[in-house]
């Protein structure tokens, strides 16, 4: 039988496990190896994952579990991802617990944000359901390497997702992730924006990828102009640990382009960027400001936004969810 969860369909018959050794056949069915299990839980804000658009300043239950569908060369998660899931330490929590953790320590949404959710789909749909119950909005980033049938399941149950677009080249997926064909993970993002709030990032590896940058926002632009993008230069990681580290201002110019097509862009894992801020593509001020003391994504440091509107012009500025407050008794200084 084929695993019909991601474009690898492996076979799972006589006694196999899937590529992601996350899935089995038991009794005709596919089953999950290590249901409920989680790699991590921690408390985050929803825009260090990166979220820019969606709940802005949310504090975020970000959740994971072992194993992907795709081999990355210069995957920073490989001691999760690529690990066998039988050798690393999960720990057992219901979706139940999970929303209750979420709530007991004030988080507004959940986000599946540590490895490829498509391996864990069951668990997260369990979660999904559970997490609706409470109101508490669920979402996820994924490589987008699934099955026509996984991608409506995730947006029928899921309200924002992050993909993860690292080429439009098959050559570049074969070479650096293991895989055939970019195409699922075009259709992926295609299928998502029609139903849910969508956000792109995409990794750049400079000299293999940085060439695309114009085509990927033009890309995204034919789907929907709107879609945040968010661009980060890949520092050298797991096979790729001795390649030099992109240069800030030679992706920064390459953007130029991509900017003129895409009025949210965002270039971001290096301390001191500005260009993590919500700028109005109509009168040019900026309305949410942003800084990054690390990593992919950033930090709300304030919002301008009235009722989701530019204040100096009254531009509406797409924003999935409300502005939510990391602490209650923060202060808005807008």
């Amino acid at each position: 039988m084929k695993c019909h969860y991601c474009e690898r369909r492996c076979d799972l018959s006589d006694e196999r496990i899937g590529f992601c050794r996350m899935y089995s056949l038991n009794e005709g069915t596919i089953t999950e190896r290590f249901p409920h299990r989680w790699s991590s839980y921690q408390v985050t804000h929803i825009e260090s994952l990166p979220f820019f658009h969606a709940y802005p300043g949310a504090r975020t239950l970000q959740v994971g579990t072992a194993g992907c569908n795709l081999t990355c060369s210069y995957c920073s998660n490989a001691f999760v991802a690529r690990t066998d899931p039988a050798t690393v330490e999960l720990f057992h929590v219901s979706p139940e617990r999970l929303v209750q953790i979420a709530e007991e320590t004030g988080c507004h949404t959940i986000v599946f944000g540590v490895n490829e959710p498509t391996v864990s789909v069951p668990s997260l749909l369990d979660l999904a359901a559970q997490a609706h119950t409470r109101g508490i909005p669920i979402g996820c980033l994924t490589n987008g390497y699934m099955t026509e049938e996984s991608a409506h399941t995730i947006a029928e149950h899921l309200s924002f997702v992050n993909v993860s677009l690292k080429s439009l080249s098959s050559a570049f997926y074969q070479k650096h992730a293991g895989v055939e064909s970019v195409d699922p993970v075009l259709r992926t993002i295609g299928i998502l924006a029609e139903h849910c709030h969508v956000e792109v990032t995409t990794p750049i590896v400079q000299g293999e990828n940085d060439h695309e940058i114009k085509e990927i926002a033009r890309f995204i632009a034919g789907i929907d102009p709107s879609i945040p993008w968010h661009v980060f230069r890949l520092l050298p990681e797991h096979r790729m640990a001795g390649e030099r580290a992109p240069d800030i201002r030679h992706i920064d110019a390459l953007l130029e382009p991509a900017r003129e097509m895409l009025p949210y862009v965002y270039f971001s894992n290096f301390v001191g960027s500005n260009r993590l801020n919500t700028v109005c593509p109509a009168c040019g001020r900026t309305v949410v400001e942003r800084i990054n003391p690390g990593g992919c994504g950033g930090k709300i440091v304030r919002s301008l936004l009235e009722d989701g509107r530019c204040p100096f012009c009254g531009e509406t500025i797409p924003i999935h969810g409300e502005r939510v407050m990391w602490d209650s008794m923060e202060v808005d200084d807008r």
